[in-house]
């Protein structure tokens, strides 16, 4: 039984059981400095009677809107101490989503990361009424620094603070988490102490973490999958080292060492196409074995493999993937993937090389971890595991996945129509399609409403087929589409900088290689044909591509394509690209 009751009881934990001289750790001036549990703890506490005594009352909402920081886990805890209710925001959102999440929620004091963010909130302060603070944790001109948040902490004791975190309750709300949805306002998501505490004890086990153990994290830490995971690295008493950017990622493992780090399929798919990419660039009997390693990879079974594929195996694992065990800085027990489908492809070529990929399911709505793959319930490729302890979930009539247990969300803040929606007898309605294998492991199939018919009426289930069609290293991202067309079809960002280089060793005519001449080039145009065409015989006549259009730029979330957690928006996606969807079925 996890031996805390509210969120702030982690740290507090940690300090007593497991005190880390870097609790969390941050790169500065090329160098890594931590950060000590009880150093931590005592800058919570100063920013949390700094706030009180500039009013907050228990029940109040603060905003953050930062990246992954130190200064968020402290204002984090901080908030919390005092009773208020921390409402976190992704920092590339639009002004309007700011806009309606501020004045739905009634953000009272908002604590933003840098310049750019502070210069976005104060051109909709005049249109949000009950902000009344506005902080930032850099230096900007004009601004409040956070610290200056304990200006006036002296006013406040411990012991009224004392008070305030003795009155919070195991089942209070703890965060308002406004999902990214792909159509309309956002949601907020109420999620108590208690919803977030379930899944730390439930999934303590399934990570392979120890007190003291380096974890990295560059996921969003306003996303409650990489936030719930914070609060059980804090509770096992791990060393949190933040990554500088989504770019120095591959350099930061290498410094860091890490035995665990969380990822989303897309960062692997990246990961995995560097890796392809060194292979491409050896010569000899070195590439050859390299290749040989891959094709043997992708054959990998977790149960049922024979005493000669072993034995290859063995080979494979000392001459080649032990290298990419060194590129992973050497250490790494498990990466633990969420938030969207990994291609089976690549589970099972990680797990060949001896680097366990987690993949698990869940949502905003359920804290987020429903099933994981664990090395003590067992792996399945192709599956997101078996579910958690204290998790139930059952199967709808139309296949749907029904949840139910003390993970799921109290409900949607200010939205109890739409509550009542999704939460029916006690169970969370997902709007995921689903089965489970072998009576126990879980397999997603797609998302209800992302399923289609054509006008012959035979179903399309997307997701499923975009995974298999980015298991070519051409394709780089992939949306299928048809919806009420004779024939599925799909928009293809060209993997460019795999392209370029492939376009060198076949002396293949791509123009200047800018990524305009490369969807124009005839070679490109056949050889991703020839990819489709090959991937289309794995699926049946109706659900076969028939026709493609490139696109020229890759789709991002600052390009507005992406949800802040990679999703597809599809449906903006269709109106942006609509000239290309129309010729495609004209």
């Amino acid at each position: 039984m996890i031996q805390a009751k509210r969120l702030f009881d982690v740290p507090y934990h940690q300090l007593k059981n497991s005190p880390n001289p870097n609790m969390f750790v941050t790169k500065t001036n090329d160098k890594w400095t931590g950060v000590s549990t009880k150093d931590f703890l005592d800058q919570a506490m100063d920013i949390s009677r700094g706030l009180m005594a500039l009013g907050i009352q228990a029940g109040d909402k603060i905003g953050l809107v930062s990246g992954t920081r130190y200064e968020w886990n402290v204002m984090d805890i901080a908030i919390q101490q005092t009773g208020a209710i921390v409402v976190p925001f992704y920092p590339n959102i639009s002004e309007s989503d700011y806009e309606y999440i501020f004045n739905d929620s009634g953000v009272k004091i908002c604590i933003v990361a840098d310049n750019d963010l502070f210069m976005k909130i104060k051109h909709i302060e005049s249109k949000t009424p009950a902000l009344k603070h506005l902080f930032t944790m850099e230096d900007v001109t004009g601004a409040r620094g956070w610290l200056e948040i304990t200006d006036d902490k002296d006013k406040v004791s411990i012991e009224e603070v004392q008070a305030r975190m003795d009155a919070v309750k195991h089942e209070d709300l703890a965060t308002i988490i406004y999902t990214s949805g792909t159509t309309g306002n956002p949601k907020g998501v109420m999620l108590s102490h208690k919803n977030i505490l379930s899944n730390v004890e439930a999934t303590i086990e399934p990570i392979p973490a120890d007190p003291g153990s380096k974890v990295l994290s560059f996921l969003p830490v306003c996303h409650i999958y990489e936030r719930m995971l914070h609060y059980l690295y804090m509770y096992i008493g791990c060393s949190i080292h933040y990554a500088e950017s989504m770019e120095t990622i591959g350099d930061n493992i290498r410094e860091v060492k890490p035995e665990v780090f969380t990822a989303v399929p897309r960062l692997i798919e990246k990961v995995f196409d560097k890796i392809m990419a060194k292979g491409d660039d050896l010569k000899g009997i070195k590439r050859m074995l390299f290749f040989w390693a891959v094709k043997l990879a992708e054959d990998y079974k977790v149960v049922g493999r024979s005493p000669i594929y072993n034995m290859k195996l063995k080979v494979a694992r000392k001459l080649i993937f032990s290298k990419w065990q060194e590129a992973l800085g050497g250490n790494v027990r498990a990466i633990a993937s969420g938030s969207a489908a990994l291609q089976p492809r690549l589970a099972r070529i990680f797990l060949a090389a001896n680097i366990p990929i987690l993949e698990g399911y869940g949502l905003t709505e359920t804290s987020p971890v429903n099933s994981v793959n664990s090395f003590s319930k067992g792996i399945r490729i192709g599956t997101v595991g078996a579910l958690i302890d204290g998790v139930e979930a059952k199967i709808a009539e139309d296949g749907e996945i029904l949840i139910k247990g003390p993970n799921v969300m109290m409900g949607y803040y200010n939205l109890p129509d739409k509550t009542a929606e999704v939460i029916k007898d006690g169970w969370f309605h997902t709007g995921d399609i689903g089965e489970f294998q072998e009576g126990k492991y879980l397999k997603i199939t797609d998302r209800k409403k992302e399923i289609f018919k054509t006008s012959g009426g035979k179903y399309i289930v997307p997701q499923a087929m975009e995974n298999r069609f980015k298991e070519s290293r051409f394709i780089e991202q992939i949306i299928v589409i048809g919806e009420g067309q004779k024939f599925p079809s799909a928009l293809i960002v060209p993997t460019y900088e795999f392209i370029r280089e492939w376009a060198k060793r076949k002396h293949a005519d791509i123009g200047d290689g800018t990524n305009a001449s490369i969807i124009s080039s005839d070679a490109v145009k056949a050889r991703i044909d020839r990819e489709i065409n090959e991937i289309n015989a794995n699926f049946g006549k109706w659900e076969q591509l028939k026709c493609v259009q490139l696109l020229e730029n890759e789709m991002t979330v600052v390009g507005g394509e992406l949800t802040p957690t990679l999703k597809l928006k599809r449906k903006v996606i269709m109106e942006m690209y609509a000239d290309k969807v129309k010729a495609i079925f004209e």
